[in-house]
């Protein structure tokens, strides 16, 4: 069966002598003997081993929040994010696994086109080994309107995650606040960055779609990939793929548990805990289990070209 990839070309480095630039080629001469590699991780894991709180982001905080997110994104390294959104309540005629990635894809745009994010979360670690993992509340949706929604989804967010849709809707983040935000943060288009996800084609999906304001997907998974690379970036890794070539259950929770994470303090499983998990595993798995080399898993995302 034909399968549609994305064909990634290699960031060229800059011409410019920049203290990016000359870090980079360090790593990848330290990697050989790897003491880098060996730093990373423990500096990584060392600054999480406690429990990295999750910031919770509502109208009445978010402008205070945003400075520090502006502050602390300049020497951003990865960056990790999670959503949770209302189910999938377009399916396809046909099973996913029979799909094309081109079926695949018209599929995930069509749920994501009609439903709305309800929480973002985003983990960052920074050129420092220094961790922060923010999470933004959406407002909306309420389970009484007419809103497509899955029914068992919002369920489950409700009763099995803890997610109150009443302070959402009271006191929850205008999508259109959330996107004028996020694009002015210095995030985004930042080649240096490498983004991670779990199993996350919905979650990058409904991202670009908070980015361009709510706009629709673009119509092919060509266009979809081009607006993905426009936004993040070449470096795109989810853990989902990564984690099945190191033999680990599937589910972000056991993998987690698989790889001895230790979970966000104080925080109920939601969105910023998920991304701050994704960042994690990704992080252990690159240096200590794949000495510092993913390059075979980028820019797969799980979903799409791979199931």
């Amino acid at each position: 069966m034909p399968r549609s990839t994305w064909t990634l070309t290699p960031h060229k480095p800059a011409q410019a002598a920049s203290g990016r630039h000359v870090s980079s080629h360090i790593i990848v001469a330290t990697f050989r003997h790897g003491t880098l590699r060996a730093a990373i991780s423990r500096r990584f894991h060392a600054a999480a081993a406690s429990g990295i709180p999750v910031r919770s982001l509502w109208e009445d905080n978010l402008e205070l929040e945003l400075r520090f997110v502006y502050s602390f994104v300049h020497n951003a390294r990865y960056a990790a994010v999670n959503i949770h959104y209302l189910g999938v309540i377009h399916g396809g005629s046909q099973k996913h696994t029979s799909q094309t990635a081109d079926e695949r894809y018209s599929v995930i745009k069509a749920n994501v086109d009609a439903l709305k994010p309800i929480q973002v979360g985003l983990a960052i670690y920074n050129d420092f080994g220094h961790i922060v993992a923010w999470e933004f509340n959406l407002r909306g949706f309420h389970p009484a309107t007419a809103d497509p929604h899955a029914a068992n989804s919002v369920g489950y967010l409700d009763e099995a995650r803890g997610l109150s849709f009443d302070e959402h809707q009271a006191h929850g983040i205008t999508a259109s606040r959330l996107a004028t935000g996020l694009n002015g943060c210095g995030l985004f288009r930042r080649p240096q960055i490498s983004w991670i996800t779990y199993a996350g084609v919905y979650n990058i999906g409904y991202l670009m779609k908070i980015l361009s304001m709510g706009n629709p997907l673009p119509d092919s998974l060509g266009g979809f990939l081009d607006m993905v690379r426009q936004f993040l970036g070449q470096d795109v890794y989810d853990v989902a793929r990564i984690a099945v070539d190191c033999a680990l259950p599937p589910g972000q929770e056991h993998v987690a548990s698989s790889l001895c994470l230790v979970p966000a303090a104080l925080s109920p499983r939601l969105a910023g805990a998920g991304s701050l998990l994704a960042l994690q595993a990704f992080m252990r798995l690159k240096y200590e289990m794949l000495y510092g080399d993913v390059s075979r898993f980028r820019g797969l995302i799980h979903g799409i070209q791979v199931i």
